[in-house]
């Protein structure tokens, strides 16, 4: 199988930046030829001494309708790579790609201009979520200035939950997003969830558990009972409307309840839980479980669905 590497983002996002630093690192000197495929010209170009210093081929394909496993195999067979590396363009539907069989994707990495993120979210939704929903590591470079980072993180988290999301300004990589920035209070009694605030605890409960370990808290929720779930326990929580209408999510974490058999599919209920941090086999390794204090029927909210936008 032949290593593909796939670096996402629309024009001027700071692709070309991404892989000029990566081909410039000493552990990238490595035997055999890169075939870079550039997809786009945008104003930074590649300098001709770093393509030649790490053995790497560049090959320029600006029409989609040539961007076909038939052009790709000619190309490979030219320049017989060791590796491949994918500029793509971001205007492309990156859902429409396709690569030879034998084409493996080692990883996916997008890259987003933080300045104009706002822009792409709401005019190119369905663009974005493609290029980020597969992807192991998105990039916000150029985040001078920006002050509501934790907005930009929920948005892109709500699509795909496992990526490492990274923010840059002109000094290197930002910190984390503080506590303080959360919309509740963390040293209340009871962490009181509404509409606006589940989808960020929920987000920030995958990448900050330690903050919610021991701490109680309450909010409505649906509940789901998964099939060959372990007897006392369901799942309560909230459709989430990660893109679009069509694209829609559950997001929920396990509850320990003794009652739980009494319990109906999509029944709705307010929870009031402790959170702890456990194994749990569905997670395949440890993550936030839910001990139930009071669960009561009640109403459906107003809004059933969720949005992180």
């Amino acid at each position: 199988m032949k290593p593909v590497y796939v670096i996402n983002g629309f024009l001027e996002s700071g692709k070309t930046e991404f892989i000029t630093y990566t081909l410039a690192q000493p552990y990238f000197q490595i035997g055999g030829r890169t075939l870079l495929i550039v997809c786009e010209e945008g104003e930074n170009e590649y300098d001709a001494q770093l393509l030649k210093l790490s053995r790497t081929v560049l090959e320029l394909i600006e029409d989609e309708s040539q961007f076909q496993p038939a052009k790709l195999i000619e190309l490979e067979k030219k320049h017989k790579p060791e590796r491949i590396i994918i500029e793509y363009n971001g205007m492309w539907n990156y859902k429409e790609m396709k690569l030879p069989w034998h084409w493996k994707i080692e990883q996916q990495i997008t890259t987003i201009d933080a300045s104009t993120f706002p822009m792409y979210f709401t005019n190119m939704k369905s663009l974005l979520a493609e290029q980020i929903r597969s992807s192991e590591l998105i990039i916000f470079n150029r985040c001078d200035g920006v002050e509501d980072l934790s907005s930009y993180k929920r948005n892109v988290k709500a699509i795909n939950q496992k990526a490492e999301i990274v923010f840059e300004d002109a000094n290197g990589e930002i910190n984390e997003i503080m506590e303080e920035d959360l919309p509740y209070d963390l040293k209340t009694d009871v962490i009181e969830l509404n509409n606006d605030s589940y989808g960020i605890w929920y987000l920030d409960s995958l990448d900050h558990l330690e903050r919610y370990e021991g701490k109680t808290v309450r909010f409505t929720a649906m509940v789901l009972k998964p099939k060959d779930f372990p007897t006392g326990y369901f799942v309560p929580g909230r459709m989430a409307m990660t893109c679009c209408a069509d694209d829609m999510a559950f997001l929920g974490f396990a509850c320990e309840y003794e009652r739980a058999d009494s319990l109906s599919d999509k029944q709705w209920v307010k929870v009031t839980a402790k959170v702890s941090k456990e194994y749990f086999a569905d997670y395949q390794g440890e993550g936030p479980v839910l001990h139930a204090l009071g669960v009561e029927q009640t109403k459906a909210p107003k809004e059933t669905v969720i949005s992180f936008v």
